[in-house]
């Protein structure tokens, strides 16, 4: 039985990682004797260059409610965990070495799709390794939910909903830049909960002409403002095809610092309405947890520390329809969860009325 823990949490930081790390450990600590937790500082970074530190069952005290990871974080792209770099450091080679000096019996990694492939990837190198799904963009596959995605869409739906009470006040049109570059679900959520009337996730590429109708005929109908949220991946349909960096290269050659900003200009001009945007950024990744995330990351982290009790590795926990369980790393590394426009959201933001641009 495995005693001798590592955790690590790697990539963005979200709300709830705290809230898992409390859940392994006290977990474990209630399910086996002489548990030895070990913190990795710094996601793979850690790992590769040897930060870590035995953890007093004290330091699990007090972080439920905490924002952020005690461990802190750092995005180690998986594309370049192969690649010898400048160092002239195996980063492979030197996270098994450090695993082995570490003297653990199992690593538990706290991350999103590029966490979990890094975590297939060490369990193919014969580590023992469980993951946690955390992301604030929900597009992990194989969970309906991943922690941290709650609390996002409280804080953007915040976001929207103040938006609104000045909007209506101005008779304009506001243009919210939400995160999710690949996957749209935290925007179609927020949107929906926060009364948006155009609604742009990165799934469905947008015609530019739809948004501003919609715009128009709210306008038409007596609606002094309009609500617009859009993904920060979102793409027009004459962007369909095109790589994420011929996107980049286009978007900069036509001179606008953001998605919204090009959107707002387009609206504006067009319609003669005056039309604002707002970037919340990383306040969407911030702050304390909602009850939800607390309640579902403690959930996870007691599903690692019974994956643990097993000697079950190679996995990484999961909820399916209501119902904690667990995925091969092998089945989701590599794998990303996306907005399908067959979706119940999808189906409920169109029997709203909510614009999706097509």
């Amino acid at each position: 039985m495995a005693k001798r823990i590592g955790i690590l949490t790697s990539g963005g930081d979200c709300p709830g990682l705290n809230a898992a790390i409390r859940g392994v450990a006290r977990a474990a600590y209630e399910r086996m004797e002489g548990v030895e937790i070990i913190g990795i500082a710094s996601g793979f970074a850690g790992l590769i260059n040897g930060q870590y530190r035995a953890m007093d069952k004290s330091e699990f005290s007090g972080i439920l409610t905490l924002g952020g990871t005690i461990l802190g974080s750092v995005r180690t792209p998986f594309k370049d965990m192969r690649k010898i770099g400048a160092d002239n450091v195996d980063k492979v080679a030197s996270m098994v070495q450090n695993y082995e000096k570490m003297k653990l019996d199992c690593l538990c990694t706290l991350g999103g799709n590029g966490t979990h492939k890094t975590a297939n990837l060490l369990s193919e190198e014969g580590l023992n390794v469980i993951g946690l799904p955390k992301t604030i963009d929900n597009d992990i596959w194989g969970t309906d939910v991943t922690f941290g995605f709650h609390t996002a869409v409280d804080t953007a739906t915040d976001v929207l909903d103040r938006v609104h009470t000045t909007a209506a006040s101005h008779g304009r049109v506001m243009v919210v830049e939400l995160m999710g570059n690949k996957a749209g679900w935290l925007t179609i959520y927020a949107g929906i909960a926060g009364g948006a009337d155009v609604v742009l996730i990165p799934e469905i590429p947008y015609d530019r002409e739809t948004v501003i109708e919609a715009v128009k005929r709210r306008a038409e109908k007596g609606k002094a403002f309009s609500i617009v949220a859009i993904a920060e991946g979102a793409i027009r349909n004459d962007e369909t095809g095109m790589k994420r960096k011929e996107i980049r290269a286009k978007r900069a050659e036509e001179g606008y610092p953001s998605i919204s900003t090009r959107l707002a200009h387009a609206i504006e001009s067009i319609t003669g309405i005056e039309t604002r945007t707002v970037v919340p950024g990383h306040v969407q990744r911030g702050g304390s947890p909602s009850a939800y995330d607390r309640v579902l990351a403690t959930k996870f982290g007691i599903q690692a520390a019974d994956l643990i009790c097993q000697s079950k590795f190679g996995y990484t926990v999961a909820k399916k329809n209501g119902k904690l369980t667990q995925n091969k790393l092998a089945d989701v590394a590599g794998k990303t969860k996306l907005v399908t426009k067959d979706d119940d959201i999808v189906r409920a933001a169109k029997n709203i009325g909510i614009c999706l641009g097509e």
